[in-house]
């Protein structure tokens, strides 16, 4: 458990994307191996496969939020500004799902993918 805020566990979250995304520039060879594409694929997918539970919770919150009557809006209503927050929460899940279905139809695909070694140069196929 950690008693960091979740705006900052997102955007701690948001950073270690971006870091990955570096590091998996072809021209820093951080990936080597079929079953480093394979073992990054299945992290991935873990992470997509936990973000509709935080699209929800975070949806909960909205509306209970909603119920207090204690929210304001600088223009239309509060009321509707939550809701279609929360629609889109509601599509973001789906949309994560989906994604992590890919994702998973990415990772069987690379279970039987093995290296036997260089036959070229591999970052021409790169």
């Amino acid at each position: 458990m950690t008693n960091a805020r979740p705006q900052d566990l997102a955007d701690q979250a948001a950073e270690a994307i971006r870091n990955l995304n570096h590091a998996i520039q072809s021209a820093k060879g951080e990936l080597n191996y079929p079953s480093d594409a394979y073992e990054l694929v299945a992290s991935l997918k873990q992470l997509t496969q936990r973000l509709p539970q935080s699209f929800e919770q975070i949806s909960r919150f909205l509306g209970a939020l909603a119920k207090t009557g204690a929210v304001t809006a600088d223009h239309g209503t509060p009321d509707d500004h939550l809701a279609e927050a929360r629609s889109g929460l509601a599509s973001a899940a789906l949309i994560a799902q989906t994604l992590t279905d890919h994702l998973g139809y990415a990772h069987s695909a690379l279970g039987p993918i093995g290296y036997s070694g260089p036959i070229g140069d591999a970052d021409d196929d790169l």
